[in-house]
């Protein structure tokens, strides 16, 4: 009995639950939020009505009659233009910009060649000095190594940049070895004019640490 009563019970509120689901719509529909005409055309037959339906047209003052599908759709399609010309326009930019990127990177690859240059000449300058440094101090303690007029035979065919770098070998080796420096030596055996004018070359030049 008790079942019977609870299976009653559901069967009301489903029922009622229907009326007020199917009511709703109804009220919706007349208000025009919805438009549900397809669905309730069945029961507005059945108790002798026509359901209501969102209007399509409008009358117009003019006494032109204005169709809302079409205007709903030219509102729709304008906004899909707009939305088509904005993306054309990031497009735009982000094309401009990889544009200027590149150009950015061409330019920064272009410097970094030029100081890769840039280094390796200085590089090949560094090795070429050591070279002829290491030729010169060879060469000065050769010299060292001869007996005076000798090696003041072979300076004199020197030009006289050379004999400079020479002397100023020669007097470094000296003061690293702690010993006598030949070259004032060298300069007396010299003929005078020569003597005087490396002289003169050497004190304007300034002494470089090798």
């Amino acid at each position: 009995m008790a079942k019977a009563k609870i299976l009653g019970r559901m069967i009301v509120l489903f029922l009622l639950i229907l009326i007020l689901v199917g009511g709703g719509i109804v009220w919706f529909d007349y208000l025009n939020l919805i438009d549900a005409k397809s669905l309730l055309s069945p029961l507005y037959r059945f108790v002798g009505r026509t359901g209501r339906s969102q209007p399509t047209t409008v009358l117009l003052s003019g006494g032109e009659t204005l169709s809302l599908d079409t205007e709903r759709l030219a509102v729709r399609l304008e906004a899909l233009e707009l939305q088509k010309a904005e993306l054309e326009k990031q497009e735009q930019d982000i094309q401009n910009r990889r544009g200027e990127l590149e150009q950015i990177a061409q330019e920064l690859e272009t410097r970094q060649k030029a100081l890769d240059e840039l280094e390796n000449s200085f590089s090949a300058l560094a090795q070429e000095r050591d070279v002829k440094t290491r030729n010169i101090e060879q060469n000065a303690r050769y010299l060292n190594g001869m007996p005076p007029a000798q090696a003041v035979a072979i300076i004199s065919n020197m030009d006289d940049q050379d004999a400079i770098d020479v002397f100023r070998a020669s007097e470094e080796i000296a003061a690293a070895e702690g010993t006598t420096s030949i070259v004032s030596y060298w300069l007396s055996l010299l003929p005078a004019e020569r003597s005087a004018d490396l002289q003169r070359k050497m004190s304007r030049q300034p002494v470089i640490a090798h």
